[in-house]
């Protein structure tokens, strides 16, 4: 199994693109600022997982870049909420990103398993 396979990627990943595009429309005085933050940390969530997924059979490494992982998706929910708060994007804009969530699901979930050793790679 690839970790492109993995749900927890695709939807990272799906995530990270939605909001490349979704932040092209943000202010130019926002380039280096909240458009840099929210690409980086969005993009961040699905490397995360990619490079732990490499080292898995080192389960506290691997639990280590799912937390890691975890972490950019939670970053990325708060620039997304900045980015509402600052009228860059709307209500509706806002509510599509649900990926976010989903990936907060699955990243916890194979971190829940793996904690307690009881994880197979068909359900992720």
């Amino acid at each position: 199994m690839d970790f492109k396979e993995l749900r927890a990627f695709q939807k990272s990943f799906q995530l990270a693109m939605d909001i490349f595009q979704l932040s092209k429309s943000f202010p130019k005085e926002e380039k280096y600022s909240l458009t840099d933050q929210i690409r980086r940390s969005s993009r961040s969530v699905s490397a995360n997982i990619a490079e732990g997924y490499r080292k898995r059979r080192y389960t506290n490494h691997f639990i280590s870049k799912l937390t890691d992982s975890d972490a950019k998706n939670s970053e990325t929910n708060v620039w997304l909420e900045f980015s509402l708060e600052c009228e860059y994007i709307n209500i509706e804009t806002y509510n599509k990103q649900d990926s976010s969530y989903k990936c907060n699901f699955l990243i916890k979930h194979i971190i829940r398993c793996f904690k307690i050793k009881s994880f197979s790679w068909s359900i992720v």
